[in-house]
């Protein structure tokens, strides 16, 4: 992989599932695996073998019939997960276990009633389980921002030696800023010998609650981390996880700032969100970003009149770039007379200055009373006269 590559890690079918109203069949993990192929994302956390026999099931089917992305399975830092994930992935041409241990003291303390020296050393054990049935395998300590930073640099000492090939560091419960976030990467890196040398991939996994996940999924990579993990629309536990589109589309577009490549399809983003949204039981909020349905709509006039003169004013990507099919001019009690002269030459009717106005003043009233204007609202605000002369319209009435 080269230095400057980032390889992304789709959570969708495994955190992303776990959010309430996300559980999804094994067909239907099976559609949202090829749309994620589709995509180009890298590697496809398919499930959680150990947590049931449905997910052991879909694991098992994606990797018969997914080729280009590797297959992960998650497991916990036992013999009974990791072997249980071997066989899963069994099928897979490219398959990753992905041993998570917790190594925050409030986790080693009330959740798994362990000292640090134990789970020292089931990190060593695990990762050279998990070693010895794959080539590939990826270690997690969990609550890694909320750890004890010289116990961090310990077990992930400990699991680089064992040979875990990726080290995830996850912001499991949405707590770290991103300039935190980065530094633990940055520091990491220095204090882990063999971490350079032995070509182990840095990834980061951070989850919403502070509404910081993407910021801090970026500040990661800024500071070394070359795998990002995320999932479609951002859902995930809680407040869910970092949204792979509006990562995949900042590296983009502030390519000049972060300088890495991907092999994301971004044309492919709004179709796989699209996907995601037909699956499980809700589509993403309105204002939602790169995806999101007003993520290209302006109603404002001025915004609406600069988009007009030239998109650039307010648009940083072309709806195109992220598979929107265009803008979306909405008109309403903030819009212009510039956007609603626009709308009506697309429905057939050109007017004068004077009969603009004219309709103008009739739409704003309109729009204050109504929270909807539809074309066939614009169409009876329009004198008589008007009306019977219209052109052949370039757009239908809706």
């Amino acid at each position: 992989m080269s230095s400057n590559q980032v390889v992304f890690f789709d959570t969708t079918l495994r955190d992303g599932e776990q959010s309430p109203g996300c559980s999804m069949t094994t067909q239907e993990k099976l559609t949202m695996a090829h749309a994620l192929e589709d995509l180009g994302v890298d590697i496809i956390e398919a499930g959680f073998a150990m947590a049931s026999e449905g997910d052991f099931a879909a694991i098992s089917t994606i990797t018969q019939a997914i080729r280009k992305p590797r297959i992960a399975s998650l497991a916990r830092a036992k013999t009974e997960d990791i072997e249980m994930a071997a066989r899963a992935l069994q099928f897979a041409d490219r398959s990753r276990i992905h041993v998570f241990l917790a190594s925050s003291d409030l986790h080693l303390e009330y959740k798994l009633k362990i000292g640090r020296a134990e789970a020292l050393d089931l990190a060593g054990e695990s990762v050279r389980l998990a070693r010895s049935l794959v080539d590939d395998v990826e270690f997690s300590p969990e609550d890694s921002t909320r750890s004890d930073r010289d116990f961090l640099v310990e077990m992930v000492r400990i699991a680089v030696d064992a040979g875990a090939t990726t080290i995830n560091m996850p912001d499991t419960v949405g707590y770290s800023t991103p300039e935190e976030y980065g530094r633990m990467f940055a520091e990491v890196r220095e204090r882990v010998p063999g971490i350079d040398e032995k070509g182990v991939t840095l990834s980061s996994h951070c989850h919403d609650d502070l509404g910081l996940a993407v910021a801090n999924s970026l500040a990661a990579i800024q500071n070394g981390a070359r795998q990002v993990e995320c999932t479609i629309n951002g859902i995930g536990e809680r407040a869910g996880n970092a949204a792979l589109e509006e990562i995949a589309a900042a590296l983009y577009v502030r390519g000049d700032r972060y300088g890495v490549s991907t092999s994301i399809k971004l044309q492919n983003l709004y179709p796989t969100s699209e996907v995601l949204g037909q699956i499980i039981t809700f589509k993403p909020s309105p204002n939602k970003a790169i995806v999101g349905a007003n993520a290209f709509a302006h109603e404002s006039g001025i915004h609406q009149h600069g988009m007009l003169a030239n998109p650039l004013c307010y648009e940083i990507m072309t709806p195109g770039l992220v598979g929107v099919s265009k803008t979306h001019l909405v008109l309403g009690k903030h819009s212009g007379r510039a956007a609603l002269r626009h709308r009506l030459e697309q429905l057939g009717f050109t007017l004068t200055r004077e009969e603009l106005q004219q309709v103008y003043y009739r739409f704003v009233a309109l729009a204050d009373r109504k929270k909807n204007i539809y074309d066939t609202d614009l169409v009876g605000l329009l004198p008589e006269h008007i009306r019977e002369n219209r052109r052949v319209p370039v757009a239908e009435l809706d």
